[in-house]
């Protein structure tokens, strides 16, 4: 996590967060009566704010939805603390929960508090080490993939999760759902509708006709890449995945289709936003799938499916984006960007169809 340096970024946030609410409700949970200190705006990949402080000594990270939050904004908070406090016994390397308040009466919207996490996201840059060392990058692939597998390993009842997805027939879902969610871009004035994404009902088709039959439940993190994980400072492994919003109770096998339904392939259909450089020591695709392989019980046979099933997923939350700024309803310049990403994703569905 970085400091926001966008102009007026850093202080907008006040407009959001009051301090003061903020402040009485940490005293009241027990963190002392010492005030709120050095409050900073961190970037964290996503439109949610993050919020980095002092209290007492001790480093605070806040999370809580954006200025205008949309509608499922507190219950996504809600789900992400109860994941967090859910993995506090595991190997999945993820921030550490402190506190969450529920209760949308403090900051107008639920929030919770995390401790910060001392790493990088390579998709902004990589530093010394890891720049100079090819070994080192393939070494960080590999770690992308192992916390993949050990989030796959977590027994979600266990550790409390009962509830927290809908397992039952979820693969059986995806196509219609998605299909749904897709055909509910028409509402938008101007999108020009679902032929300007190559083969959407062919790659549909082939999802349906070739479904797994059978898959064992577990946490899934629901957008699992390079942008999504901060490595370590001085190690090629994880220091903590982030952005939970779509975490849920799944097949967990689709985390490692969505990572190589993103992954630098040399196919032309890379994602500009998930670049890294250098590039060359990562580990390739099939690399990839046999270290997830060696962690997991999983049976990773059917996996150009689960790629092909997060090629059309992302492919559709990407062209919600497109369909809401032909509708001014989002930035042109990021429709018109998240919409060539959709159809590089269907083009890469394709080429794994065959």
């Amino acid at each position: 996590m970085r400091a926001a340096q966008g102009p007026g970024e850093a202080e907008a946030w006040r407009e959001s967060v009051d301090l003061q609410r903020l402040d009485a409700w940490m005293q009241a949970q027990g963190f002392g009566p010492e005030p709120i200190a050095g409050a900073r705006l961190l970037s964290g990949g996503t439109q949610n704010i993050l919020l980095g402080f002092a209290k007492g000594g001790r480093r605070f990270v806040l999370r809580r939805p954006p200025p205008v939050p949309r509608p499922a904004s507190n219950d996504t908070m809600r789900r992400e603390a109860r994941v967090l406090a859910a993995l506090a016994d595991t190997d999945v390397p993820h921030p550490r929960l402190i506190a969450a308040c529920p209760d949308e009466g403090v900051l107008g919207v639920a929030f919770y508090l995390m401790e910060p996490v001392a790493g990088f996201n390579a998709t902004v840059g990589l530093p010394e080490p890891h720049r100079g060392d090819p070994a080192m990058r393939h070494a960080m692939g590999l770690a992308l993939v192992d916390g993949a597998a050990a989030l796959g390993r977590v027994d979600y009842l266990a550790v409390g999760l009962r509830g927290f997805g809908k397992p039952d027939n979820y693969l059986a879902r995806q196509v219609e759902r998605w299909r749904g969610q897709l055909a509910s871009y028409a509402d938008q004035p101007g999108w020009p509708g679902p032929a300007g994404l190559p083969g959407v009902e062919r790659v549909a088709r082939y999802l349906e006709a070739n479904r797994p039959s059978g898959f064992s439940p577990g946490i899934i993190h629901g957008d699992y890449h390079l942008a999504n994980v901060m490595f370590r400072p001085d190690s090629p492994q994880l220091a903590a995945i982030v952005d939970w919003e779509l975490t849920t109770i799944g097949d967990p096998l689709l985390d490692l289709g969505w990572i190589l339904a993103t992954w630098r392939g040399g196919d032309g259909n890379e994602l500009d936003t998930l670049v890294v450089e250098p590039w060359d020591g990562f580990p390739t695709a099939a690399e990839l799938v046999a270290r997830y392989a060696q962690n997991s019980e999983r049976d990773v046979s059917a996996i150009d499916w689960y790629t092909v099933l997060a090629c059309y997923k992302l492919g559709i939350i990407l062209e919600g984006t497109y369909a809401r700024a032909c509708a001014g309803r989002a930035p042109v310049e990021t429709g018109a960007r998240l919409h060539t990403h959709a159809v590089h994703l269907f083009r890469r569905a394709l080429l794994r169809i065959g």
